[in-house]
């Protein structure tokens, strides 16, 4: 069973991350390419342009709505079940996002997401 982790990317990494996947759609501010450790920038699994945009115009008032958006999203994208595939023999990812909202941004709902996935695709 691979164990999904999330991380900013300010955070420093560690052994226990495994593979470190940047899940935003856009490089981080503030951060060079060189200086961050991960292993894919998976830009498809981050929400689409005009979901981002309606969500950041009031985030607390939208969050419940935009995980359920978000989720419809992912459910609906060949490359999220592409990327799930990939993720067959990991033990251990890590998703980077930038955002300093930790209670509430995108990868939280990818984790949830590709959770169920992986646990669907081993018993399946």
């Amino acid at each position: 069973m691979t164990r999904i982790g999330i991380k900013r990317v300010y955070e420093a990494a560690e052994k226990t991350d495994g593979c470190r996947v940047l899940v935003d759609k856009f490089w981080p501010r503030g951060v060079r390419k060189s200086a961050l450790q991960y292993d894919l920038w998976a830009r498809q699994l981050a929400p689409s342009d005009d979901l981002r945009r309606w969500y950041h115009a009031d985030p607390a008032a939208r969050w419940e709505e935009f995980c359920r958006r978000y989720t419809f999203e992912l459910r609906h994208s060949a490359a999220v079940y592409d990327f799930v595939r990939q993720l067959a023999g990991v033990k251990s990812l890590t998703l980077l996002y930038a955002s300093r909202n930790a209670a509430q941004n995108h990868a939280l709902v990818l984790q949830e997401f590709l959770g169920q996935a992986l646990r669907r695709l081993t018993t399946a």
